[in-house]
């Protein structure tokens, strides 16, 4: 006898719950930044990073700087969530005012490096920001440290802009230096500002170790995309390349005369004594390939070499 068995399939109307949809999270484009070179930033913040770094290796840099590395620098908004909550300082350049920030416990590290225990070695002492109370030595020397970078940062965008557009200069036409930025009051940038951020490291740990932040006006930030459209316009006007052969330079040797003579002949020479040879066709050599043979000239006083001929 066959028996009968139930077969119940469960078709379910509604997709299942257990599986998440991700969504890609595009850019939203700014329409006021459209035709703007701003995706050639991460160039301006790579060469940035490098010119930080150089700058913490000078000597009279080095006592402040000596136990750390720049690890990042990048460009952002502020939207603020994103706003540092650290003292903000201001300094006025000839083309426009450079805020910038610093997260106090590296500023702690850095006084701690220059006048404490850590002085003498390449480590960034722990402090505990707590504990330690506001001093007007650190205010003075967030001013040291920010006139320091400021003068870095306006250097960069000095180097990127035109030679006939070079804003950062005094009215005498000198370049700014480092210290020649004006402390001003400083103030909060407004919500969409551009800021760039540098990330610290350790020197010898490479642990992150702290951020500080410059917040550029409009007229700076003008200035760091200039350079780089002009960068981006030299790219499209540079000429092709020729074809390999028209490129590649080789330097050929013209072997005039040769002549075999006995050892003891050599070294019975004296300061005088004169060599007979005769000047034929000279050997064209690559290194030591032989690849011509070529005619012996004379042109305005000068010997040269004419009538080439493929070496058998």
């Amino acid at each position: 006898m066959m028996q009968r068995s139930d077969i119940q399939c469960d078709f379910p109307d509604q997709p299942d719950t257990t599986m998440t949809k991700q969504t890609v999270q595009h850019q939203v484009l700014d329409p006021s930044l459209l035709g703007r070179p701003v995706h050639l930033l991460p160039i301006f913040a790579a060469q940035l990073r490098d010119d930080l770094m150089q700058s913490m290796r000078l000597n009279m840099n080095r006592r402040y700087w000596g136990g750390f590395q720049v690890e990042d620098v990048q460009f952002s908004r502020i939207d603020g969530a994103n706003t540092p909550n650290s003292r903000w300082l201001s300094f006025a350049a000839p083309a426009g005012q450079i805020a910038f920030s610093l997260e106090r416990k590296v500023l702690l590290s850095v006084l701690n490096y220059r006048y404490g225990s850590g002085a003498k070695s390449d480590s960034v002492p722990e402090v505990d920001e707590a504990s330690v109370r506001v001093t007007a030595t650190e205010e003075r020397l967030a001013v040291v440290l920010g006139q320091q970078l400021a003068g870095t940062l306006a250097g960069r965008i000095e180097a990127n802009l035109p030679p006939g557009g070079k804003p950062l200069a005094d009215d005498d036409g000198a370049a700014v230096e480092d210290y020649g930025f004006k402390p001003t009051t400083g103030a909060q940038p407004a919500k969409g500002a551009w800021v760039i951020v540098v990330t610290l490291a350790g020197a010898n740990s490479g642990a992150t170790a702290g951020r500080f932040w410059f917040a550029l006006d409009k007229q700076l930030m003008a200035g760091v995309l200039r350079g780089l459209l002009r960068d981006r316009d030299g790219a499209k006007k540079r000429k092709p390349a020729g074809p390999l052969a028209q490129r590649l330079h080789l330097g050929l040797i013209g072997r005039l005369a040769s002549k075999e003579v006995m050892l003891g002949s050599l070294y019975d020479l004296q300061v005088g004594d004169i060599i007979p040879i005769s000047l034929h066709r000279a050997d064209v050599l690559l290194e030591d390939s032989r690849l011509f043979t070529a005619a012996v000239t004379e042109h305005k006083g000068k010997l040269c070499l004419t009538s080439f001929e493929d070496a058998e």
